[in-house]
């Protein structure tokens, strides 16, 4: 991961996410214009209301191209919620995203978080892996009709136990 530079927010970088979640998830999974509407506008509603203290944000970049991304947003009730992981393609398989990963959960444990969750879709089979080995457990599965298909919503969740 030579060159890989992990970063706060920059400017550009909402977009960047934002592109990069669209054009995997529609050349990958057929989700439609609803699924980068609702990445765009929570997106940039959490960084909007960043609060250091409670939630984690962090940007790859490799000489300027996002590489991925992670967030960790303290302000749900029923724990912090881990949200915008994604890696790009070409930088799959090297680490970078057990780094990202990592990251969030070492912040949400300092931050005394007593529970990470997360929503994400069965299939998606390498995330689910790296989810599973750092503790999170399958809590919820169910079908929905979203971002314009069918798919099984599931729901990840980490006991962190007392801060």
């Amino acid at each position: 991961m030579e060159g890989v530079e992990l970063t706060d927010y920059y400017p550009g970088v909402i977009g960047q996410i934002i592109q990069l979640h669209a054009v995997y998830y529609a050349q990958h999974w057929g989700l439609d214009l609803s699924f980068e509407a609702q990445v765009g506008r929570e997106l940039s509603e959490f960084l909007a209301e960043f609060q250091p203290q409670r939630d984690f944000f962090r940007a790859a970049r490799d000489q300027g191209r996002l590489a991925g991304a992670v967030a960790l947003d303290g302000g749900q009730e029923e724990g912090a919620r881990l949200r915008w992981f994604i890696v790009d393609p070409a930088w799959q398989g090297q680490g970078l995203g057990r780094r990202l990963l990592g990251e969030a959960l070492a912040f949400g444990r300092a931050a005394g978080h007593r529970r990470i969750f997360l929503w994400t879709f069965a299939g998606l089979d390498a995330a689910r892996r790296q989810y599973e080995a750092a503790g999170f457990r399958l809590a919820e599965e169910h079908p929905v009709e979203q971002w314009g298909r069918s798919i099984a919503e599931q729901k990840f969740v980490l006991e962190l136990g007392p801060a």
